[in-house]
Order: C-alpha cells, then sequence, then structure tokens
C-alpha cells in the first residue's frame, strides 16, 4: 500500500499522503485530529451519524491546541479518556481539485493529526453527541467495518506499532 491516494469527497478530488511522524511547522494548517484507541488489544470505533464506523476525532475549536481538542473529542464521541501519543499526518492537498473554493472551509493544503491513544478511563456512552454507537474491533477486522479510505489503515498500522504496554481501565 502506498503513502498516497486520491479520494472523492463530495465529489471533490482530493490527494491524501500519509506522513508518519512528520513534525509540522507553525504555519502548517491543521484541520482536525484523530485518535486510534486501544484498550486490552482492541480499537474502539464510533458511529458517527450519516458516516459510519470511524475513530473518534474532529476540528480544532478556536483557542485549542491539537492534543486538547482530540481529548475533548475521544471524550465527546466514544466517552474515553487515555495517553496519546502523536504518530504522524496526512497531507490533504486539493493542488488537484478543480472544484476547490480559495474561500471556502479549508486551506487547499491542510493536515490531519493521528494519534496513538491508551485508553486509561472508560465511561458509559451516553450518545449525547453525534455519535450513535461504540464497538470494540480487533485490529485485524478494522477494514471490514470502518468506512473510511485505505490510508485510514496506514495509520493503523502505525497505531498497532506504538503499543504502550500497561493501559488499565479505573
Amino acid at each position: 500500500m502506498e503513502n498516497q491516494t486520491f479520494v472523492d469527497w463530495d465529489g471533490q478530488i482530493i490527494s491524501l499522503t500519509w506522513q508518519p511522524y512528520e513534525q509540522l511547522k507553525a504555519s502548517d494548517l491543521v484541520t482536525s485530529v484523530h485518535g486510534y484507541c486501544f484498550f486490552d488489544g482492541k480499537l474502539v470505533l464510533v458511529q458517527v451519524n450519516g458516516r459510519g464506523f470511524n475513530v473518534p476525532g474532529g476540528h480544532i475549536e478556536k483557542g485549542e491546541i491539537p492534543e486538547q481538542a482530540l481529548r475533548r473529542e475521544i471524550y465527546e464521541e466514544a466517552y474515553i479518556e487515555g495517553d496519546l501519543a502523536y504518530i504522524g499526518a496526512i497531507k490533504v492537498d486539493h493542488s488537484e481539485n478543480e472544484r476547490f473554493m480559495e474561500n471556502g472551509k479549508y486551506p487547499k493544503i491542510g493536515y490531519q493529526l493521528f494519534y496513538r491513544v491508551d485508553i486509561t478511563k472508560c465511561f458509559p456512552f451516553l450518545r449525547q453527541h453525534e455519535t450513535t454507537a461504540r464497538i470494540w474491533v480487533e485490529p485485524e477486522e478494522v477494514p471490514y467495518v470502518m468506512n473510511d479510505h485505505e490510508i485510514a489503515l496506514l495509520v493503523l498500522k502505525e497505531a498497532v506499532a506504538n503499543k504502550k504496554m500497561g493501559s488499565t481501565i479505573e
């Protein structure tokens, strides 16, 4: 599997490039953060309204740093807390997107940051936000359950390789 692919997001063709452990500059535009969250060797996936199962994550709100945003997102979507380890970024490049809008919601080149999360606390799943289900999946089953592009499997591979020992749920 290559580190780059093209995806069709709502009729727009966008280049995605996985960059493991890429250290971004302050001027790089981070558009979202995502966590591959593990406990006892299993990955938590959440079902987001209208988008199927995926890892928890989302956009950074004004005034947040990426790690704060991820902690908020994994709690809001999966009702978990954990230890974060940065594993890389996906470069989202609209340079070849004929429908790209210069003053639109997203930059021409932006980044999605990815972390491995070793879960330390799991709370009751309350469905108070945008997710309707939380499931625990063996990593090898992810391609059959997660609704995402092939680069997501490269990120999963890196997250599994970055295993931290000793996570427990209180």
